[in-house]
């Protein structure tokens, strides 16, 4: 199965059947949604002849398997979301050699998995999904997760560790600079660079922002 709403269709089903007990904010279908778009966005400007059935399934299929960022297990969970994917296109008749290229491309998309992109889908993956925990839609979902974790949004006292060690696990605040300013400039793809250097000046400003009304 490779035509493409027919395929959108079967994953959207899919992920939805294995995400029954699920409810996390920041990880819908909205998200996969966004993901797929970054996918097409970069691929239309870096790398016309990407699989695109091979982007969407990787898309739709990449957090199959979500695992909370505080999970002993989180640094597996993008290769226990790629064998859950491959049983998932096996039943949708994808064709073989396209199931290997998916699995790893969400294998390899995952910051804690230390997996090396070897494709331009998996390196397209990896900066698709990366650019949405940046900018305006990085912010909002970086408070949603910080707070399902009970972490405070920021330290009241000295919110940008002049003097502490940074804690992303103890205030949302920080994990600019812990994870995303370095993901920010981190991406694999010249569109994606782009986007994510726009996406990360407007966190600064947000965070100066921030920092002006808390006087």
């Amino acid at each position: 199965m490779t035509d493409p709403s027919t395929l959108r269709d079967a994953l959207e089903r899919a992920v939805t059947t294995a995400w029954a007990d699920q409810a996390d904010g920041a990880h819908d279908l909205g998200h996969l949604r966004r993901v797929w778009a970054n996918c097409q966005r970069i691929a239309d400007a870096d790398a016309p002849g990407a699989d695109r059935a091979v982007l969407m399934a990787a898309a739709y299929l990449h957090d199959l398997v979500n695992l909370p960022k505080d999970h002993p297990d989180r640094a597996r969970a993008s290769t226990l979301s790629s064998e859950a994917a491959a049983v998932v296109l096996r039943a949708l008749d994808f064709p073989a050699d396209r199931i290997a290229a998916t699995a790893h491309a969400i294998a390899a998309h995952s910051f804690s998995a230390g997996i090396t992109p070897e494709t331009v889908e998996a390196r397209i993956l990896q900066d698709a999904d990366r650019l949405e925990a940046l900018g305006a839609i990085g912010i909002a979902r970086l408070f949603c997760v910080a707070g399902a974790m009970g972490a405070a949004l920021f330290d009241d006292a000295d919110p940008i560790a002049c003097d502490r060690p940074l804690d992303d696990r103890r205030f949302a605040l920080d994990h600019l600079e812990v994870k995303l300013f370095p993901v920010a400039a981190g991406m694999l793809t010249a569109e994606g660079r782009r986007i994510a250097a726009e996406r990360a000046e407007w966190m600064a400003r947000f965070r100066s922002q921030l920092l002006a009304e808390l006087g």
